[in-house]
């Protein structure tokens, strides 16, 4: 079951793009609403929250643009947020360093569960481009 849901998402550049965009879109949700309401339980700063959320944000209006606007050379642009996906989880990772004396395990747990998510996206990502490279080569 889990292979042909990756086979048909992989199979359809697209829908990629929508599933980035909605990833993100609750990213910001709960960055930038939910969780600053209980800042005490996970101990991230409220104003880096709302910055991550901020970053989710304009990630989640590329991601929605490129979906609606669905160009045929989409390559370029999936590969853009699949690099700045990553640059987000590498970012997320250095202020849960920095932050590790206020952080809480929650803290921990949720940022941890975000990048594990966002990192399996990027996979999905990075997979379809390769498939979608060699269709192309042969």
């Amino acid at each position: 079951m889990l292979t042909q849901m990756l086979t048909k998402i992989t199979s359809t550049p697209k829908q990629l793009f929508l599933l980035d965009c909605l990833g993100a879109l609750l990213s910001a949700f709960l960055l930038g609403v939910a969780l600053p309401g209980f800042q005490p339980i996970f101990g991230m700063p409220n104003k880096i929250l709302y910055a991550l959320a901020a970053l989710a944000g304009l990630f989640a209006i590329y991601s929605f643009w490129n979906y609606r606007w669905f160009k045929e050379n989409w390559r370029p642009y999936l590969r853009g947020i699949a690099i700045v996906n990553l640059l987000y989880c590498c970012l997320t990772a250095a202020l849960v360093i920095y932050f590790r004396q206020e952080l809480t395990k929650w803290g921990f747990l949720y940022f941890l569960l975000e990048m594990v998510v966002i990192i399996v996206v990027v996979m999905i990502e990075f997979r379809t481009l390769s498939q979608t490279d060699k269709a192309s080569q042969s």
